[in-house]
């Protein structure tokens, strides 16, 4: 019906106001892990904050405020986590990070590993490592990182992360993971959700057959020494899955499973992810 010249229109219906989702988040940084040399904490910002920053660097946050931080061998003896806000607030928190207590390991295996010279070891070492960190740059969005991560394979801990290693006499670098001791052929899983990112079918130098999983957040395994891969490049992998058997492949002085992991370029220690003696 059109209405006469003088006659009111009414007004449109008032549509109801859209409440924002309360946020759930705490009011001050949630932290569960150990600010340690080697250590690895799960994080979530505080409420409203829009960006968090470790030592200067910007966090990766997911869209319920969640963060992951790692600390290298390495790493100086505090930190600092800064929250930002839109309205030019900042929460800061200063850590203290525990040192680590590193022994030394003597080891009965070739410095160079499977190379045979030293010039051999340095002609074939560049390509791989080229491959490892094209791996270790791969990102797929993964879960797993959110949880509780499980060992990949029972047995006695052989190694243990961050001690400095002796190859037959000769002084290496220091251990970069936690090495499980297990007979030949038996079969690891994965500690946690992931995407295959390196599946080496050939032998590494010093890794042997190599695999590595991304769990997302930059946080990623190697499993060093396998003596058979059971996923390929690009496979995603579920928690408990099996994804290769344990070997003597590279330097090794016998069978056993390396369990590496780096959160971006630090490397820190699994042992701290899982309740393992």
């Amino acid at each position: 019906m059109v209405a006469a010249p003088n006659e009111a229109i009414p007004a449109a219906p008032t549509q109801p106001a859209v409440k924002a989702a309360p946020d759930a988040r705490p009011a001050d940084f949630w932290l569960s892990g150990l600010p340690a040399q080697g250590g690895l904490i799960t994080g979530q910002a505080p409420r409203g904050a829009r960006s968090v920053m470790l030592n200067g660097t910007e966090l990766p946050l997911t869209p319920d405020g969640f963060f992951l931080m790692g600390f290298d061998r390495d790493a100086e003896n505090s930190a600092s986590l800064v929250a930002l806000y839109s309205d030019g607030r900042r929460t800061e928190r200063y850590l203290p990070v525990a040192p680590g207590n590193w022994r030394i390991e003597h080891v009965a295996a070739n410095p160079t590993g499977g190379a045979a010279t030293s010039a051999e070891f340095q002609a074939r070492r560049g390509p791989e490592l080229a491959r490892i960190n094209a791996a270790r740059a791969v990102s797929n969005n993964s879960d797993g990182w959110r949880q509780e991560f499980i060992r990949p394979v029972a047995g006695r801990i052989s190694g243990l992360f961050g001690a400095q290693r002796i190859y037959n006499g000769t002084p290496g670098s220091y251990h970069s993971g936690m090495d499980i001791a297990a007979a030949s052929g038996t079969v690891y899983v994965a500690p946690a959700d992931g995407v295959v990112t390196l599946a080496a079918t050939d032998i590494f130098t010093l890794e042997g057959h190599l695999l590595m999983i991304d769990h997302g957040m930059g946080l990623n395994s190697a499993f060093l020494h396998s003596s058979e891969l059971l996923v390929k490049e690009g496979d995603v992998v579920r928690q408990g899955q099996p994804i290769g058997k344990v070997g003597a492949t590279g330097r090794a002085s016998g069978p056993h499973l390396h369990w590496g992991m780096k959160w971006n370029s630090a490397r820190v220690d699994p042992k701290l992810l899982i309740d393992a003696d």
